[in-house]
């Protein structure tokens, strides 16, 4: 595979299409192939840009053995080979343990979203699974929010940061944030998510003024419990 950062190519439209006008289900069962024959410990990436789980993701990408075969016979390199040669610009999450949807046990119906890209607040929206809700949290404890800047090109996914100064958490450039410490989260499945840097928690309130009726605050910890749809490492008990 050859890149070729100065292409351009276009894509000429037929006026009708001669397959099914919904190619969202071939798309993402196309990617995941190619995934699982040739991005070895990189598939993940392919799956958290889709928001989708890694066990029984909805899409039946069917049985890649024989391309796996093929790849061996042709002695070719991995993945990792590919990106530290060809494509150093792609970013790596390997640090992800899990990422998706975060929902609250006070508002199960509703997910962490990333909002307006300018007013950099995070709130809480109907869940409904595309990018503006994927989140990761990372093996350094950071909480991303927002869809995958996959290269360097792009603009980074922002992280949520408690500064101390307000009941309202930001989302800032991870790189940003002058106090490491305000971007750092600490996280269990179905347990708070707990500011490294004030001890506060990331939790929802009732609110007449906000949207839905649901205001996203860190304040001190009440119980409130929160859950990340999928999981790619599990903790060490």
């Amino acid at each position: 595979m050859e890149v070729l950062p100065c292409a351009r190519g276009a894509h000429i439209e037929r006026t009708k299409k001669p397959y099914n006008n919904d190619i969202d289900y071939y798309a993402k069962r196309n990617a995941l192939r190619a995934a699982e024959v040739w991005m070895d410990e990189f598939k993940s990436h392919v799956y958290m840009a889709w928001n989708i789980p890694m066990n029984n993701p909805g899409v039946d990408f069917g049985d890649v053995s024989e391309r796996v075969a093929l790849r061996k016979k042709m002695n070719c390199r991995n993945f990792r080979w590919y990106l530290e040669h060809v494509y150093p610009e792609m970013r790596i999450y390997n640090n992800t343990i899990t990422y998706g949807e975060v929902r609250n046990s006070k508002a199960s119906g509703y997910c962490l979203d990333q909002g307006s890209e300018e007013d950099d607040r995070a709130i809480l929206y109907p869940c409904h699974g595309m990018s503006s809700q994927l989140a990761r949290y990372t093996t350094e404890g950071l909480l991303q929010l927002g869809p995958l800047g996959s290269t360097t090109f792009l603009p980074d996914t922002k992280c949520l940061v408690d500064d101390g100064r307000g009941k309202t958490p930001s989302l800032k450039k991870c790189d940003a944030v002058t106090k490491s410490s305000q971007r750092l989260w600490d996280f269990t499945q179905n347990g708070p998510i707990i500011s490294r840097d004030t001890g506060r928690c990331l939790e929802v309130e009732m609110s007449k003024d906000a949207n839905f009726g649901l205001r996203l605050v860190v304040q001190r910890c009440s119980g409130q419990k929160w859950i990340i749809r999928n999981w790619i490492k599990y903790p060490r008990h």
